[in-house]
């Protein structure tokens, strides 16, 4: 039998780090290629005790179909919290329960952008995000970025010269792939801009909680009071990634539309999940598991960070992220990439090449991503020695 797969997605390929997990699963690779929360984060005992009262108190809510909008004192306690913390959120806007955020990416794509119309992305980006606009047949525009966020003066070109462009898909605090936080100005730059030229922004925000570094810098939604940002946020790296759960914070009538489309993916998030972060957020000491997730992430970061001024050439320069999950490292212009990859591959060390973050996966890239929240400390120490041989 021959099969023949829609236009939309003949062309589209595995992710490549989805396909690099596999192959580093085993027990002797080191797994800088992941990006996984460390599991010293998870609040293990708190989601046992908590499902072991939801199903003893509340089975029927836990186990019955729910409203696609999700659980309504979740969504008015992530408004409470989200106004409180961020000053996100306006009278006009809504908040959705989606399952996981990259649903939230792929359902404002689908419900705003037709076959060919642009989205602007910072390049490098997140690979999940960009292969869910590509199987919607959006047309992909990438503007480079720099050590404090995307190049502004590149991204009115772009803004100026594309035809259709109905998004500007930014992760403005510590990105992945580059660890690079989005300075104020540039956010205030970017939301006048898009403000200028009629383009809503899809503000990606899964790592703004893990800042370990640095004084908070207001989110874009923040500066939002024309309706132009559509806000994302997620559960998986504060609570647990399997439980699939995030939020969309957005214009009602967009989210109403998401709504629509959510109804036609899968009816509602799954409802167990959904009080468990719930019951996460009331009775739990929710700041102090933040606390506790920064501190992991901020003593891993600089056993990395230490490892690699000792271990690695001078002439490997590499990112000092103040939050989040990964930092990024460029290779000197004699050094191919992608033949460093393989060879630290075949002595059990796991990255993940540049390219795969790329809008154009055929631009040159001597890059590689590196992630300190899944290995051990042991792990991230003989990871980068490793490195430093090849």
């Amino acid at each position: 039998m021959d099969y023949v797969f829609s236009n939309r997605f003949a062309a589209l390929q595995p992710s490549i780090i989805r396909e690099i997990l596999k192959a580093s699963s085993g027990q002797n690779v080191i797994p800088f290629s992941a990006g996984n929360p460390a599991v010293e984060t998870f609040p293990a005992q708190a989601i046992r005790s908590f499902t072991q009262t939801i199903l003893e108190e509340n089975p029927v809510a836990a186990l019955q179909y729910g409203i696609t909008e999700g659980y309504e004192p979740l969504r008015q306690v992530l408004k409470k919290q989200l106004q409180e913390s961020h000053n996100a959120g306006r009278e006009s806007d809504e908040l959705i329960i989606v399952s996981g955020a990259q649903q939230g990416i792929e359902l404002a794509c689908k419900v705003l952008c037709n076959e060919g119309d642009a989205i602007i992305c910072e390049s490098p980006s997140f690979i999940g995000s960009l292969n869910s606009f590509r199987s919607a047949g959006a047309r992909l525009v990438g503007v480079p970025m720099e050590p404090d966020g995307l190049n502004i003066e590149q991204l009115e070109h772009a803004l100026k010269t594309e035809k259709n462009v109905k998004l500007l898909y930014l992760i403005p605090s510590f990105q992945n792939p580059t660890g690079i936080t989005t300075s104020l100005e540039k956010r205030k730059a970017i939301y006048e801009l898009a403000r200028k030229y009629g383009v809503l922004i899809l503000e990606d925000n899964p790592y703004g909680e893990l800042r370990f570094k640095g004084e908070d810098i207001p989110t874009i939604k923040s500066l939002d009071d024309e309706g132009l940002v559509i806000y994302v946020g997620s559960f998986s790296k504060i609570l647990s990634p399997g439980l699939r759960l995030g939020f969309v914070l957005a214009p009602s009538e967009v989210v109403q539309k998401m709504v629509v489309a959510k109804q036609g993916e899968d009816v509602h998030t799954a409802m167990l999940p959904q009080l468990l972060a719930y019951k996460f957020m009331t009775e739990y000491d929710y700041e102090g598991h933040i606390k506790l997730i920064r501190e992991v992430y901020r003593r891993k970061s600089e056993l990395m960070i230490n490892s690699l001024e000792q271990y690695m050439d001078s002439s490997i320069t590499f990112t000092h992220p103040d939050g989040g999950l990964f930092l990024w490292c460029d290779l000197p212009a004699d050094r191919p990439m992608l033949e460093y990859c393989k060879q630290a591959a075949a002595k059990g060390v796991a990255v993940v090449p540049g390219t795969a973050f790329l809008i154009d996966t055929q631009e040159p890239c001597n890059s590689f991503r590196l992630n300190y929240s899944t290995p051990s400390d042991e792990q991230i120490v003989e990871g980068i020695k490793i490195l430093g041989t090849v």
